[in-house]
């Protein structure tokens, strides 16, 4: 069903991170292999270390507030919050303070569609153009090639992150869908990976094509509701509307100060306009591991993680990732890795205020997400460590926590 072609461009990375030992005091040996040689992962272990490096990444950090959901073979491991909703507030980060989802956003947005295909309301091959006459590229050739499958997986054949300058500035998305025929083509539709945010979101116009009703709230109806992840959301005013939720926060004069969350993001919902709090995100790890197959077949998980474009630009720059990666591809709507020699079902996701990752290892069934509310780069490293001893992997400190506290 899928084709594979050779990225020509690269993502950037939107998380950093770096390499140093762990505190041997923390440093616990592993009772954790592949699930290949038939030994489990000793999950009460590894959720205690993943609570006590989260402790340590707020407290000696600075990282303002964070929540961790993990989950292995189908139980709730660890789902907490840390730190605080707002720098210089009491008010604590729970496992139900809503954050910005950024780009986790986009695997709502191909599962939506995947769950439409097996209705037979849309199918992976169904064209832009059939359903969006409107539609148009510089090349009216690749625009009637366009396919629901080439969205999801970045491949319309536009320049990496096509119009993201004017979602910066807040343009209004039609007005950016109708300026596409100005866009750069770097190749015929289905031949080239190049990122996008804009043209991502098209999934969410063809939803609404064959459906007549908004895509919103197509994902509540087919999956938060369903998975019973009740406090996700779309939006801004959704976001504020929250009983709990995590202020976004820049670094000005030296400290972490909290601003105003931007709106332009949340003018591309299906790529990155989701609210989410832990206990959401652990409902949907367990949903994407196959725990929830009324909601989620396995057949449709099969199709979203299955790899269609090569990426090897994700390798490069970020320690862990050149450490661990040994290959690099897209799906839809998520990223798979081999992450030393399994398979990792992954996101990453940044907007001004907030960052997020998400990884998957469907051979351990075992998931973890990670969301924080600062322009901050060491809570990006939780989640490889924590992947690295659920596999047994060599001890490498991706955290950096004794050398950032040096510092402060």
């Amino acid at each position: 069903m899928f084709k594979r072609v050779t990225s020509v461009f690269i993502n950037l990375a939107v998380m950093a991170c770096a390499a140093l030992p762990v505190d041997a005091a923390e440093t616990v040996a592993a009772a954790t292999v592949s699930a290949q040689t038939g030994r489990r992962v000793d999950a009460a272990a590894l959720g205690r270390q993943t609570d006590a490096l989260a402790r340590r990444i707020v407290r000696e950090v600075g990282v303002t507030g964070m929540a961790v959901s993990l989950v292995y073979r189908g139980e709730v491991v660890l789902e907490r919050g840390y730190g605080v909703v707002e720098a210089r507030r009491a008010e604590p980060v729970t496992a139900d303070t809503v954050f910005r989802l950024a780009s986790l956003s986009k695997a709502f947005a191909s599962t939506l569609a995947g769950k439409l295909v097996e209705e037979g309301a849309l199918r992976w091959d169904t064209r832009a153009t059939d359903l969006l006459p409107a539609f148009k590229l510089a090349n009216p050739q690749a625009a009637e090639q366009v396919t629901l499958e080439n969205i999801l997986s970045h491949r319309l054949g536009l320049g990496f992150h096509a119009f993201d300058p004017l979602l910066e500035s807040d343009e209004p998305y039609p007005l950016m869908i109708a300026k596409l025929d100005s866009a750069p083509m770097l190749c015929q539709a289905g031949d080239c990976y190049a990122y996008q945010n804009v043209a991502f979101s098209l999934v969410g116009d063809m939803a609404f094509a064959v459906t007549g009703d908004f895509f919103t709230h197509q994902v509540e109806k087919k999956l938060f509701h369903p998975l019973g992840m009740y406090t996700a959301t779309y939006g801004r005013e959704a976001l504020e509307a929250s009983a709990s939720w995590a202020r976004p926060h820049v670094m000005r004069g030296g400290r972490m100060t909290a601003i105003r969350a931007k709106e332009n993001y949340y003018r591309v919902p299906p790529a990155a306009g989701v609210n989410a709090s832990a206990r959401d995100l652990t409902q949907w790890l367990l949903g994407n591991l196959g725990h929830r197959p009324e909601v989620l077949s396995q057949g449709l998980l099969t199709n979203l993680h299955q790899p269609v474009v090569d990426t090897p630009g994700e390798i490069r720059g970020i320690q862990w990732r050149k450490a661990r990666i040994r290959k690099a591809e897209y799906a839809l709507g998520w990223r798979i890795y081999n992450y030393a020699g399994h398979k990792m079902v992954f996101h990453a996701g940044a907007v001004q205020g907030y960052r997020g990752m998400i990884a998957m290892l469907p051979e351990l069934d075992i998931g973890m997400a990670v969301v924080w509310n600062c322009e901050c780069v060491t809570p990006s490293g939780l989640l490889p460590t924590i992947m690295d001893r659920a596999l047994a992997l060599p001890s490498q400190d991706w955290l950096q926590l004794d050398q950032v506290r040096r510092q402060r």
